[in-house]
C-alpha cells in the first residue's frame, strides 16, 4: 500500500511539473517576445580585435544576469533521455530563455541610461545547484554583458 501511495506521489508531482512548468514557460516567452519588441532598436554589434570601434561621448559597461530552475517534469525528461542519448530539447529552452532574459535586462539597463547601441557582446552560463554527487542541473545562470555607447 505504502509503494502505491509513493508511485501516486510521483506521478502527481510530474504531472504538476508538466503542467505549471508549461504554463510559466509559455508566459515567460510571452513577456520576453514583448520586451524583445521594445528594445529592438538597440542593435548589438561586437568589433574584432583590428576593428574600428565607433566614436562615442559616454560608455559605460552594462551587465544583465538571471538564473532559470529547471521544473521537475524536464528534469525527469532529460535524465530519461541521458539512458538512450540525443538531445536534450528541455534543456535547450531553459538556455533559450535564460539568454534571451538576461540581453534584455542588459538592454533595459542601456537603453534606461540612454545608449543607442551595445558593442562586444559577451555571454557567459554556469550551472547552479543539481544534486552532490551526480551530473543533475539544478538552475542555469546567463550573464550577458556588453559597454554601452552615447
Amino acid at each position: 500500500m505504502e509503494a502505491i501511495g509513493q508511485i501516486l506521489i510521483f506521478l502527481f508531482l510530474l504531472i504538476l511539473g508538466y503542467f505549471s512548468g508549461s504554463y510559466l514557460e509559455k508566459r515567460h516567452y510571452k513577456n520576453i517576445r514583448a520586451r524583445e519588441r521594445q528594445t529592438h532598436h538597440v542593435p548589438i554589434i561586437t568589433f574584432g580585435a583590428k576593428q574600428p570601434i565607433p566614436d562615442a561621448q559616454e560608455a559605460k559597461l552594462f551587465v544583465g544576469s538571471v538564473v532559470v530552475s529547471i521544473d521537475y517534469f524536464k528534469r525527469i525528461s532529460a535524465t530519461l533521455r541521458l539512458l538512450v542519448g540525443g538531445r536534450v530539447t528541455v534543456y535547450e529552452t531553459l538556455l533559450d530563455r535564460g539568454r534571451r532574459e538576461a540581453l534584455l535586462r542588459m538592454k533595459e539597463d542601456a537603453m534606461a541610461w540612454g545608449a543607442n547601441q551595445i558593442l562586444n557582446l559577451r555571454l557567459e552560463t554556469a550551472t547552479i545547484g543539481g544534486h552532490s554527487g551526480d551530473n543533475s542541473l539544478g538552475s542555469i545562470e546567463v550573464i550577458a554583458y556588453g559597454t554601452g555607447v552615447k
